[in-house]
């Protein structure tokens, strides 16, 4: 009996240590979920978590979401964060007020000065207050297979992604953006962005490396080279 004891403890010590030490936390972006990251490989050595994102109180602020969506990450270890579009800018947040060992951004924005016009224009002008909830979630249906073609490669993907989406989640994420405080862009961050994001273009930006060609969706639709963008990145 002692024998079957020591053998099952030290199994689980063996199990226990083949686990990875590190945990890569993955940020999806508004009209996405996991599936953004899912033709990456990602480092071994690290254990991947999906963030999940639940529908934000009105008039909730991308700093206060930020801080809500820190529950689900465990400070024991070491961690370090990817974001892609609003979750990049989710990881901007955390990464003033946390210590990850890494933060990468992708097709996104460090600060507020990295968003496009129209986003600037209407923190004063918010016109987004007009437009129903359900209009913004077919307006974004509509809207991006047009200022993102080359989704087409996934495109049974991203339309599912975004059929799935909560309207409210989208009109109050939008609502996040615009009204978006965050002034310093930090030099610690690791932006990746493409020269053809028509989202967040990149004229706006300033990326630690520029991927030619990139659209919005590349970090699906050009996962080979993006995943060994970060996995060069993670191992420095």
């Amino acid at each position: 009996m002692r024998t079957i004891t020591l053998l099952a403890c030290l199994f689980c010590v063996v199990t226990f240590k083949s686990q990875p030490a590190k945990i890569l936390y993955l940020f999806p972006g508004q009209g996405s979920d996991a599936r953004i990251f899912s033709k990456i490989d990602f480092d071994s050595s690290y254990r991947i978590v999906h963030i999940q994102y639940s529908v934000p109180a009105k008039k909730t602020s991308l700093k206060q979401y930020s801080q809500i969506l820190m529950e689900q990450i465990d400070t024991t270890t070491n961690y370090s964060f990817i974001g892609m579009s609003l979750g990049g800018m989710i990881c901007s947040e955390l990464a003033e007020i946390m210590h990850p060992q890494k933060t990468i951004i992708i097709s996104s924005a460090k600060c507020r000065s990295e968003l496009p016009s129209r986003y600037r224009f209407q923190k004063n002008i918010p016109l987004y207050k007009l437009i129903p909830k359900r209009m913004i979630k077919l307006g974004a249906r509509i809207l991006q297979p047009i200022v993102e073609p080359d989704r087409k490669k996934y495109k049974a993907v991203f339309k599912s992604m975004l059929k799935q989406k909560d309207a409210r989640f989208l009109k109050r994420t939008v609502a996040m953006i615009v009204q978006w405080e965050k002034i310093n862009c930090s030099a610690r961050i690791y932006h990746i962005h493409g020269t053809k994001d028509h989202t967040l273009p990149i004229r706006k930006t300033k990326p630690g490396f520029i991927v030619q060609k990139g659209s919005h969706m590349m970090t699906l639709t050009r996962a080979g080279e993006i995943g060994k963008l970060i996995n060069e990145f993670l191992r420095k």
